[in-house]
Parts: structure tokens; C-alpha cells; sequence
């Protein structure tokens, strides 16, 4: 029996597409979609001097546009979500299915490694910084209506804070549900109020044209080339866009995007600019000068609804990076909620959710403004672009068969339009951008420590292990005493005999009738279907070996495995079956392997993981587990 096809999820239905879509709106674009109260200001900020003209107004609205084209159009929504794994997305998605290909050289196989785990790292440090900038901004945006809110900034942003995470533990599903249909207000309001300037100035309508960007580089030189790191701001949504798919799928966000989003924003952007060119004193805030002096006050209130949402497309993509992260074992045992019997990819991780929570307040305490955090914003998010054009190429290469000629052209061309972007945010890193990458770096040695240490327990306990011929051979001259009952060992090695067994063996000198060797086996694929699942070996009369293929994104339960295994007539009584789990106490050493430091740091990982009962759906009642000293 093979585990390693997999079924295509289904498109859903018209309506239910609709339905998505409109979540999608309070899920996936929160973050892309309240850019535009920042975005344009930015990039006139005095630090790049670029004066208010309407031949620089038109080069960086063409910039905006086709920046919104290349990367989120193009790049992402229709190319790169084309590399779904299964109907999943995100770099661990795109790692997952570029790796799961035989045939790799081996060095490439840890580079494409590498580029992956250090690429999803990136995402947790953007994951902190995006809810406090985007938080402090909506409070921030308060004070123009009243500045009664001068000394209560901080405190208001951490409570709304807690709030925001605190509602995570619904789900993406209802979080979505009560989100979308605000935001599909806000984009309306977008698009009522840039399209009321650019019927003023229709003008405005020309920088469509690439030939105004160009114009405004040779215009502007190397401020120009800086003034990049400012148009960044209307795309910093396409990375968490990606990583999100599999909450909502690829046929919803691709609607929401083309229907809803892109209109909205480009409407918006070009209305700015037109009243920008209309009334250069706008500049102060022209996002909130498009609006009559009688809707300030109702905008404001949207903006800062809409802001606070922002972050919620980079908390769920935190959470469907960290499941597939810990199927991949790069992530000690977490708990995964399922929030949605519909959508699988809906998904609470409440350790993660309490971990951003607090590296989110952390934030705001240190930086303790927009303006501050804007310097820190940005770096992780384009660097993991890089990384994300570079395994597109290798899934061209490797998974489609593309040849060097074609594949090479189109990743070079979307590469040099992430390497500018990325030149031009590199001098943010002394502005406070360190701060998410310090947060990438531990977040990569804390994936990689783990993924070291369980491969270096595993070719221990595979040294010890002897075969199951020896065994059987031994129970056929010394037969055991039998005890009623099933009794399944729980092992992560598909050959040998498990430790486990051995001791159970060696100190109640007894076996059950019945013996399940049972090894769950994570493939790097989403979703196995159940009639693939499962491979069943009778190795002797009433000893059996079980091997259950998962895929990366879902969650193994091992009373499901046996009811399954019960159609091909493996008797399965709960109440009269022990599992056997093995729980190993770590003992330092100087041995090779791994740095002295970094078995400390898995021994720490090792004793906080969830147990393995949670994990795996036992029963505690009807599980034992048996410790041992394993020297690292």
C-alpha cells in the first residue's frame, strides 16, 4: 500500500466561494488593505526629500501600481499560489512540496532547507512587529480627532491588543466572519474616496504608465532608489496573502483580490495622488483629507477598526506556519485547535498566540510609536519574498519540469524587483528593523536545534534496536508469559522493535495476545487520504506492525487509526487496550553532534512539548509510559 499520493481538494461551491472570499476580506488583506493611510505619505517623508511635484506625484503612484501588479497580482496571487502544496500555502508549504521530490542532490536538499525554515522564521518576527505598528497607528490616528488620548496611548494599544489575541481562540472562521464584512466596508469607503478626487483630477489616470517611474528614478537618482523602501508599504501583505491560503483557499482569495482589493486600493492610491496634485498642503495626511470635513470623525472610527484587523492576516499565518512546522519536525509537540469542520486549514495555536502576544507588547513598551516602528517594518517581510522567488524557481526546476532557460528568465526578472525592494529597505536595519531579524535568528535556531536533536535520538535508538526476527526467534524457544489484551507500542522507527517493548518485556516479564507496533509517519505532503493511510503487516500470529501516514497539516489520533484498522480485521476494544508511550529523561555530554549549548536549549524544548497523549488522542487512562536515560 502507498501513502504517498493525495487528493486535490475540490473547489467550492459559487457560494461558498462568495462566503470565503468575503472572510478572506477580515483574514488575508488586513494587513495590504490599510496601507494606504501610510503608504504615499511616506514616501514624501523629509528623510528622502522628494519634494511634492506632479511629475514625482505621478512616478510614485506608477510605482505603487505596478508594484501592486508585479508582486501581489502576478507574483503571488497568480503565480506563486499556483505552487500550492495540495491546497496549501506558505514557504514550509512551497519547502514541503520542492524537497518531497526524489532525486535531490543532497546539498541542495539542505540549502532549499535552509532558505525554507529561515524564511518562516522571518515571518514570526513580522508576525510581532505587525499588530503593534498596525495597532498603534489606529490609536495614534485618534489623537487627530481629540487629543484627550495624548497620555493614554500606550495602555489603550495594549488593551486592545490583549482583546485582539484574546478573540484569536474563536478560530479564523468566526474571526473572519465578524472581520470580512467590516473590511468589505472599508474598501468600499476606499474606493468612494479616491474616486471622488479622480474625477477632479482624471489626470492622475496617466501614471499607469511605466514610463513616469522611470522618469522619476532618472529624475531623483539614489533618493529615488530609497524612496522604494517607502512603496514597500503597499505590498507588505503578500507574503502573510500566501501563507493564508489554506485558511480560505486559492479560488476565495484570488476573488477577493481581483473583485474587491486591488480595485479598491488602486482607486484609493490614485485618488491621493489626484488631490495631492490638487492640494500640495495635503501632504500632512492625505489618506484623511480625502474625506468631506463632516465624515473625519466616522472615518476615523473606521481606520481604526480596519488598522487593528490588519494584523490578523500575519496571527493566522503564525499559526499554519507553526502546525506545518511541527508535522515537519522543526517544532516540539504544540496544541492544535481545530476551529472549522469545513475548512482544515482553520486553526488556534494558543502557545503561539500567547508568544506574539507577548513579543507584540514588548514592542509597542520599547518603540512606543508608529513612527518609531516604521523604521523596523518592512526588512523581514521583502528578505522572505527573496527566499520565496528562489524556492519558486527550484519548484519550476524540480516540480514542473520547466526548463533552465524559461525558469531562469522568470525568476530573474521577479528577483530583480525583490532585490530592489530589499536594497532599499537594508537602511532601516539601524532604524530598529534589527529587532525582527534578531527574532527570525532565534526562531531559526530553536527549528533547526530541534529538527538536530530528535534526528540524533533517532540514530541512537536505532543503534539499540535489534530486529524483529530476533525477537520472534526468541519468543519461539522462550515463550512468554501472555496476558489478555492488545497492547500497542507507540514508536517513531518503522523497523525494529521498539524500546519500549523491550522494557515492558525485561521488568513484567509478560505480553498482551495481541502486540501493535505502531509508528506515525509525517510525509511532506498537506492531507493523506484514509484508504492511503494506513499500512498493516501481520509479522507473526497476533503481532502486527501498523505504519499511519499524515501529512504535514494534519493532526495524527491514534483511537482513529485502530477504529480505521478495524475494516481490515484488526480487532480494536478501547476498553481493553494499553498503549505504551516512551518518555525519555535527556543526559548532557560533550559527545558530538551538536553543540553543548544547543542540547541544553533541546533538552529545555523536550521537557515543555505536549505530552504525547494530548497529541495523539490516547486515552490517559489506558496509557503507560515508560521512561529512560538517553545521553545526548
Amino acid at each position: 500500500m502507498t501513502a504517498r499520493k493525495n487528493v486535490k481538494p475540490a473547489e467550492p461551491h459559487p457560494e461558498r466561494t462568495r462566503a470565503l472570499a468575503i472572510g478572506a476580506l477580515g483574514v488575508v488583506f488586513g494587513d495590504i488593505g490599510t496601507s494606504p493611510l501610510y503608504a504615499l505619505r511616506q514616501c514624501f517623508s523629509p528623510n528622502y526629500g522628494i519634494m511634492v511635484s506632479p511629475e514625482n506625484v505621478l512616478g510614485i503612484l506608477s510605482l505603487i501600481f505596478w508594484a501592486l501588479m508585479i508582486i501581489i497580482s502576478f507574483k503571488y496571487v497568480t503565480f506563486v499560489m499556483r505552487a500550492d502544496n495540495h491546497g496549501e500555502g506558505g514557504i514550509l508549504a512551497l519547502l514541503a512540496l520542492v524537497v518531497a521530490k526524489k532525486g535531490n542532490r543532497v546539498r541542495y536538499r539542505r540549502v532549499l532547507l535552509g532558505i525554507g525554515i529561515f524564511g518562516a522564521a522571518l515571518l514570526y518576527g513580522d508576525g510581532m512587529i505587525t499588530p503593534a505598528i498596525s495597532v498603534l497607528s489606529a490609536v495614534e490616528g485618534l489623537k487627530i480627532a481629540t487629543p484627550i488620548f495624548d497620555h493614554y496611548v500606550i495602555p489603550l494599544v495594549i488593551v486592545i491588543l490583549v482583546a485582539l489575541f484574546l478573540f484569536q481562540r474563536r478560530g479564523t472562521g468566526v474571526v473572519g466572519a465578524v472581520f470580512g464584512p467590516l473590511m468589505l466596508l472599508w474598501f468600499c469607503v476606499l474606493a468612494v474616496l479616491g474616486a471622488r478626487w479622480i474625477v477632479v483630477v482624471p489626470e492622475v489616470l496617466a501614471s499607469i504608465n511605466p514610463l513616469y517611474a522611470i522618469d522619476f528614478f532618472m529624475r531623483n537618482r539614489v533618493a529615488g532608489l530609497f524612496v522604494l523602501g517607502a512603496v514597500f508599504l503597499v505590498v507588505t501583505g503578500g507574503e502573510a496573502l500566501y501563507a493564508d491560503m489554506g485558511h480560505f483557499g486559492k479560488r476565495p482569495i484570488r476573488t477577493g483580490w481581483f473583485a474587491v482589493v486591488l480595485p479598491a486600493l488602486l482607486i484609493n492610491y490614485f485618488g491621493q495622488g489626484a488631490l495631492l496634485l490638487s492640494r500640495p498642503e495635503a501632504l500632512k495626511n492625505p489618506f484623511y483629507y480625502l474625506v468631506p470635513s463632516w465624515g473625519f470623525y466616522p472615518l476615523v472610527c473606521l481606520a481604526t477598526a480596519a488598522t487593528v484587523i490588519a494584523s490578523q492576516a500575519i496571527i493566522s499565518g503564525a499559526y499554519s506556519l507553526t502546525r506545518q512546522a511541527m508535522q515537519l519536525g522543526y517544532v516540539p509537540r504544540l496544541e492544535i485547535r481545530h476551529s472549522s469542520p469545513e475548512e482544515i486549514g482553520q486553526v488556534y495555536v494558543p502557545w503561539v498566540n500567547w508568544v506574539l502576544l507577548i513579543g507584540t507588547v514588548g514592542l509597542v513598551v520599547g518603540f512606543r510609536s508608529s513612527a518609531n516602528l516604521a523604521g523596523a517594518y518592512g526588512v523581514a517581510v521583502v528578505t522572505t519574498m527573496v527566499l520565496t522567488t528562489i524556492l519558486a524557481f527550484a519548484c519550476m526546476r524540480i516540480c514542473w519540469g520547466w526548463n533552465m532557460v524559461k525558469a531562469a528568465a522568470l525568476a530573474s526578472c521577479l528577483l530583480a524587483v525583490d532585490l530592489a525592494f530589499f536594497a532599499a529597505n537594508i537602511p532601516k536595519v539601524g532604524q530598529g528593523a534589527w529587532v525582527p531579524l534578531a527574532i527570525a535568528a532565534i526562531v531559526y535556531i530553536l527549528f533547526t536545534t530541534w529538527k538536530r536533536g530528535r534526528t540524533l535520538l533517532r540514530e541512537r535508538f536505532r543503534k539499540e534496536q535489534i530486529s524483529v526476527d530476533v525477537l520472534l526467534k526468541d519468543f519461539a524457544e522462550h515463550p512468554p508469559i501472555r496476558t489478555p489484551g492488545t497492547a500497542v507500542f507507540l514508536d517513531s522507527n518503522p523497523s525494529g522493535i521498539p524500546r519500549t517493548l523491550l522494557h515492558n518485556l525485561k521488568h513484567n516479564k509478560v505480553l498482551h495476545e495481541r502486540v501493535i507496533l505502531l509508528t506515525v509517519i509525517t510525509e511532506e505532503v498537506p492531507r493523506i487520504p484514509w484508504p492511503e493511510k494506513l499500512e498493516i503487516n501481520e509479522l507473526a500470529p497476533a503481532f502486527f506492525r501498523i505504519m499511519a501516514h499524515y501529512g504535514f497539516m494534519e493532526t495524527p489520533n491514534v483511537p482513529a487509526i485502530l477504529r480505521y484498522a478495524e475494516r481490515d480485521g484488526l480487532e480494536y476494544k478501547p476498553m481493553e487496550t494499553t498503549f505504551f508511550l516512551g518518555r525519555e529523561t535527556l543526559v548532557m555530554s560533550r559527545s558530538r553532534g551538536m553543540n553543548y549549548w544547543r542540547k541544553l536549549l533541546f533538552a529545555l524544548l523536550s521537557r515543555n512539548a505536549q505530552r504525547a497523549t494530548f497529541h495523539y488522542g490516547i486515552p490517559p487512562n489506558r496509557s503507560i509510559e515508560i521512561g529512560a536515560q538517553v545521553e545526548m
